[in-house]
């Protein structure tokens, strides 16, 4: 299939095979739109089942940069990187220095970032080669603590404001005391918002592929713990997809008993059609890209270079007012979030019209 007949293509600005025989790096980089700026978004380390998969999700998820940024007001235009292969047994420094060479090529048109698969100490190993990388500094806490470059707390504190706006505009409630919530990946952000939903007082319901995240998410938030397949039909007020993406589709639709779904996943529907449905069935949704976009708020004022926490952490707090916009409109124009939250992107994304000389 031709790239501009992919399904997935959506007028993509560029779009990057990279292959280093000598470090065995085979990764995409798929640059969406710059309108705002150049494209910002991670690198995702992930042992595909084929090339076509990789990209795929490269496609989807540089669109969704683009719309993450847009609606969270940065500087900035979206992309994504994928690198092709299992992070646990074949990355290594070279790589990731060859990554960072073909970074160096583009000339800031792209800027990197960890994802999944990928972490700051990775991403200071790209930086050796090439600036166009962020996510590597340490920065200072409200409390005066140094934390590393890693933008999953901040994406973390974005999707719990967020869930908190679902939950006083679905559910009339101004805290999560008592609700339970159904957490579908335990990751670096998952695990950040379990914590901060148990100390909120919500009961949590948890599955991961990683039994120990698991166990230890039993053992320090009292979570209650489901099999892969069987986080959907819990009984639960909120689903947070905090894994990968299209885990919101026709079938685990029809079993899910939440009324909220609010979490830190990209690509949580599998397609547009989906999202319709959720709208459909009167269930609360945050866009991902909306909800999730505390990271990318981070790392966009470290490369800025005027990283300040209490004016990021402002920023990231702005979350909760364009969610609570996004669900008063959905209603008003009986739309579902998912397509509102699109259009609204897109039309943030129009090039500015040419004043008359």
């Amino acid at each position: 299939m031709s790239l501009f007949d992919h399904v997935e293509f959506d007028q993509h600005e560029h779009v990057s095979y990279v292959c280093d025989p000598d470090s065995g790096l085979r990764a995409i980089i798929a640059i969406h739109n710059t309108q705002l700026g150049p494209a910002m978004g991670g690198t995702r380390y992930y042992p595909y089942l084929n090339d076509a998969d990789a990209l795929t999700d490269v496609l989807r998820l540089s669109r969704g940069m683009s719309y993450k940024s847009a609606l969270a007001r940065l500087p900035l235009g979206g992309g994504k990187s994928v690198i092709i292969g299992d992070p646990k047994m074949q990355k290594t420094p070279a790589q990731m220095r060859a990554f960072g060479r073909f970074l160096e090529r583009l000339g800031g048109l792209y800027i990197a970032a960890e994802d999944s698969g990928t972490s700051v100490a990775d991403m200071k190993i790209v930086r050796e080669v090439t600036t166009h990388v962020s996510g590597c500094d340490d920065k200072q806490t409200l409390e005066g603590h140094t934390k590393s470059g890693d933008p999953s707390p901040a994406t973390a504190y974005g999707c719990f404001l967020g869930i908190q706006a679902a939950v006083e505009y679905r559910l009339k409630r101004d805290d999560l005391n008592g609700l339970i919530v159904g957490i579908q990946g335990l990751g670096n952000v998952g695990y950040r918002l379990a914590e901060m939903l148990a100390e909120a007082g919500a009961h949590l319901i948890v599955t991961d592929i990683n039994a120990e995240a698991v166990h230890r998410a039993e053992r320090e938030l009292d979570a209650k713990a489901v099999g892969l397949d069987d986080i959907y039909s819990q009984p639960m007020d909120i689903f947070a997809p905090c894994a990968l993406g299209a885990t919101v589709n026709p079938h685990t639709l029809e079993q899910l008993q939440a009324s909220i779904i609010a979490g830190s996943a990209n690509n949580q529907l599998d397609t547009a059609e989906t999202g319709r449905r959720v709208h459909a069935k009167g269930l609360c949704y945050a866009p991902d890209y909306v909800i999730n976009a505390g990271g990318i708020i981070d790392v966009c004022y470290e490369k800025q270079g005027n990283y300040d926490t209490d004016i990021v952490n402002q920023h990231i707090e702005g979350i909760y007012d364009t969610l609570m916009a996004l669900f008063e409109r959905s209603e008003r124009d009986n739309m579902a979030t998912s397509d509102l939250a699109d259009t609204m992107a897109r039309e943030r994304l129009q090039p500015a019209p040419v004043q008359p000389t």
